[in-house]
């Protein structure tokens, strides 16, 4: 079982920079795939970005790639999304989720690949 806590959400102008967080408990977080996933209002849940429990795979969705950096601290059980050149377009409440992974490829993209999912963080971008 993990549950995870996001934080790091705010309210940033465009071209802005955030840093989410997302604690984990437990105690086999290394063997966790993470990922970030959004909903804005009115929209479905949508992929961010994953990093593979091992070996540093990671994806993005098409619209942050080359603005947003996914990393993990095992030691500190912590996944951060780091988010540069923030557009009004990525204002969501942003959420956590892990899966338990033996697989060392690409990680999944799915929402319904994951397991565990935190309450969110808000991030809101003005123009």
């Amino acid at each position: 079982q993990v549950q995870l806590v996001e934080s790091g959400g705010g309210l940033v102008q465009a071209g802005g920079s955030l840093r989410l967080s997302c604690a984990a408990s437990g105690r086999t977080f290394s063997r966790y795939t993470m990922a970030w996933f959004r909903q804005a209002p009115g929209n479905e849940r949508e992929f961010v970005a994953a990093h593979n429990w091992a070996g540093g795979s990671t994806s993005y969705v098409d619209s942050v790639k080359g603005r947003f950096t996914i990393s993990r601290d095992n030691a500190e059980k912590t996944v951060y999304l780091q988010m540069n050149s923030l557009k009004p377009e990525d204002t969501a409440l942003y959420y956590c989720a892990a899966v338990l992974s033996t697989s060392w490829g690409t990680p999944p993209v799915g929402q319904h690949d994951y397991d565990y999912w935190g309450q969110g963080t808000q991030v809101t971008v003005s123009s």
